[in-house]
């Protein structure tokens, strides 16, 4: 007898977590409809496959592999900082913002392939980070 009490909230609680997710994703359906958001989606998508088409011939800790998942994971972040604006800064989200973060991430994960080998003093790893810093600049003006 107690099962069939639990059974409203039970159901009560699905309806508002079908609720809630509906909720969260017609707030982010403009921020998904953005020329940035399609053009960090579409590097992701790209090295997801270059990682998918080159993992049966390198290990997971292939420095080519390690190299996309790093900018992989970079992209992932940019995307879910983009998730969390308001519906009201999607006007923000451009395709010259979309470049400018792929850009950076691509950068960023040289970046990473020259620290791995690099003394942080050696001028490519300067040069490397300078080139970062400029594009973070520049991301930071339009995302803040």
């Amino acid at each position: 007898m107690r099962r069939y009490q639990l059974l409203p909230i039970a159901l009560s609680a699905v309806i508002l977590f079908a609720l809630g997710a509906a909720a969260q994703d017609k707030a982010s359906g403009p921020v998904k409809a953005s020329s940035a958001f399609a053009e960090v989606l579409l590097k992701k998508t790209e090295l997801l496959a270059e990682v998918e088409a080159l993992a049966p011939d390198h290990t997971d800790e292939s420095p080519k592999i390690v190299d996309l998942r790093y900018e992989i994971a970079g992209l992932d972040r940019y995307l879910a900082k983009m998730l969390s604006l308001a519906p009201t800064d999607t006007s923000r989200l451009t395709t010259a913002l979309g470049k400018l973060i792929v850009k950076r991430m691509s950068l960023d994960a040289e970046l990473n392939r020259l620290s791995r080998t690099l003394n942080s003093a050696h001028p490519d790893h300067k040069r490397a980070q300078k080139r970062v810093a400029v594009f973070d600049a520049a991301i930071k003006e339009i995302l803040p």
